[in-house]
């Protein structure tokens, strides 16, 4: 008796929000539009596509006319459309709504273009709580793919394993398993295809599920692919999920051990930093009562904000996240109805870390404070959508968000520099005590106690912070608790986030007495009151200004080849008898 050898050859493309033109389009040269043209020759060898919203979009934008001959594919059954969340998040940090608002938008799309809903979803990156279940099925679909690592391998398959189903609370989905492994070498290496066959050569019914890697394939290593793929006998069946999907009977019921992203939260401050503005945004959107077409346009700007990609890597692209927080102050201004929002400041547990931060909100500008360190942590521009405190430190092994008026007492002589300064004290890892909030006057009064032990220890902090009018600003009081001369240097260390770092894009003057003078990276200028950057593709200025003259050094920081953020580094000499005090103000303030 003859048994066939089902194969459910696969395929998944996305590139996320805020990807340049160019990676679109070497993605779509290199391997999607090889990819769907050869296939539309070999009409015996099916496949299931899974390409993001985000891209699809961009092609349908770019080059509509690859979406005639998906038409065509899809019209003849030859290739399945996977449907999913339309901005690729990652589905398990999302709420219960997004999911669902994701994947409907995503299956719309799909509908409205190609005329058909679609019945299998993609998960990305394979992150699976047991709680998708839901949440998939409210929205229609019937099947899903996970790796088949998560699956026990059955021993009377040879190590493939079959699709499943899976529960959740009464709700069921099939789920089969996908063999990513297989798929790395199938298109370079015939004899790759020969290793599968012979593994799966039937004693019984065979199913396996290959998704093909990415990379490298060009169209000529299509072409002889599907040749040989065409050329295999009749006993080996390419099909779609959708085609196996119907004929399914007494499939086993299985549950799977969650491959959860929530590590990376703890792991990450950047993504944590990220998931918590995204909870935030989520939250205030909710607020919107009445008017469904603004609601929505928030929605669809946060979601935005929740590729799975922002959640992977430790090290995230400056660029995506820059995008991604782009997207959520825009869902926020949307949000906010014009005219009738009221300046605040506010304690809210933003970052969900179990403690209340300080949030400081005008009509153009959000800045957020914590009480370690009492230093702001985002500073939100709203009229042009930018976070210039979306920073992290590639000296950090923890990848730790940084902060501007991050404090430093430094001993004289001190030249500050991207990593750590020996000997200072670093008070931006201090807890500060949070003396007195003024929520009619948008105040907040901040107090570092002395600290026995510890360089220049003998000092005692209290820094006073207030918006008015969108001018931030902070007045320091330093105190010598101690019975002996202190003399160091004060570092209020500033880290901004600005699009670019080259000259044509970022400006930067060093102000005495109303005179400007250019200021370059590295070098240290003396005595001035004030500082100017001009951040050319947000059309803004940033003026820091202070009551005291002061010295400055300015430094950008780098992770590789990317531009991440610029280091402001303020120097002010003080020489403090016991009991003496020194008191200094700093403004910042951002106009477009």
């Amino acid at each position: 008796m003859s048994f066939k050898i089902h194969i459910v050859l696969g395929v998944h493309g996305h590139l996320p929000n805020g990807s340049g033109e160019d990676k679109f389009e070497a993605l779509y040269n290199a391997e999607i539009k090889p990819l769907i043209t050869t296939l539309y020759t070999f009409p015996r060898v099916n496949m299931v596509l899974h390409y993001s919203g985000v891209l699809l979009y961009w092609i349908e934008r770019r080059h509509p006319e690859l979406f005639m001959i998906l038409e065509e594919l899809l019209a003849r059954k030859q290739a399945e459309l996977l449907g999913g969340g339309f901005y690729e998040p990652m589905m398990p940090l999302l709420a219960p709504a997004d999911k669902v608002g994701q994947i409907e938008m995503f299956t719309t799309y799909l509908r409205k273009q190609f005329g058909k809903r679609p019945q299998g979803c993609w998960i990305p990156r394979g992150c699976w709580e047991q709680n998708l279940v839901g949440p998939l099925t409210a929205c229609g679909m019937s099947y899903t793919f996970l790796d088949d690592r998560y699956f026990e391998a059955d021993p009377k398959a040879k190590g493939f394993v079959q699709p499943c189903i899976t529960e959740d609370q009464g709700k069921l989905i099939t789920v089969f398993p996908v063999s990513f492994g297989l798929g790395k070498g199938l298109i370079q290496d015939e004899t790759a295809f020969e290793s599968l066959r012979t593994a799966l050569w039937p004693e019984q019914e065979r199913l396996v599920t290959v998704f093909l890697a990415q990379g490298n394939n060009s169209e000529t290593g299509y072409q002889k692919f599907f040749e040989f793929l065409s050329s295999q006998d009749a006993d080996i069946d390419f099909t779609t999920s959708a085609k196996i999907h119907k004929s399914l009977r007494f499939s086993e019921k299985r549950y799977f051990s969650a491959n959860s992203p929530r590590r990376i939260l703890v792991d990450c401050p950047v993504a944590n930093g990220l998931y918590s503005k995204t909870i935030y945004t989520h939250g205030v959107i909710n607020q919107l009562r009445g008017d469904k077409v603004r609601k929505r346009t928030a929605l669809e700007e946060l979601w935005k904000a929740q590729d799975s990609h922002l959640f992977d890597h430790p090290q995230i692209s400056s660029s995506l996240r820059k995008a991604a927080y782009q997207a959520l102050l825009e869902a926020e201004k949307i949000a906010r109805e014009k005219g009738k929002f009221t300046p605040s400041l506010s304690i809210f547990d933003y970052d969900l870390d179990g403690e209340g931060e300080y949030l400081f909100q005008d009509d153009k500008l959000n800045c957020y404070i914590k009480a370690e360190g009492a230093g702001i942590f985002e500073l939100d521009y709203l009229p042009k959508a930018w976070n210039y405190l979306d920073a992290f430190s590639p000296h950090s092994g923890d990848k730790k968000a940084r902060q501007a008026f991050t404090d430093f007492l430094a001993p004289l002589g001190t030249v500050p520099d991207a990593g750590n300064m020996p000997m200072a004290r670093c008070c931006g890892a201090e807890l500060f005590e949070a003396a007195e909030i003024d929520r009619p006057r948008r105040k907040a009064f901040f107090h570092l106690p002395p600290v026995p032990g510890c360089p220049f220890g003998a000092i005692e902090i209290d820094k006073c912070w207030q918006i008015k009018k969108n001018v931030l600003s902070v007045r320091y009081v330093l105190k010598n608790t101690g019975s002996e001369n202190e003399r160091f240097i004060f570092i209020p260390r500033l880290d901004l986030s600005f699009p670019k770092n080259d000259e044509a894009f970022l400006r930067i003057f060093a102000v005495r007495e109303g005179a400007k003078e250019a200021l370059q990276p590295g070098e240290i200028l003396r005595d001035m009151n004030g500082l100017e950057f001009g951040d050319v593709e947000n059309e803004t200025i940033l003026a820091l200004e202070s009551n005291r003259h002061f010295d400055a050094r300015v430094i950008h920081e780098w992770e590789g080849p990317e531009y991440q953020f610029t280091t402001i580094f303020p120097m002010l000499s003080l020489s403090l008898d016991p009991g003496k005090s020194w008191e200094a103000d700093f403004s910042l303030k951002i106009n477009s």
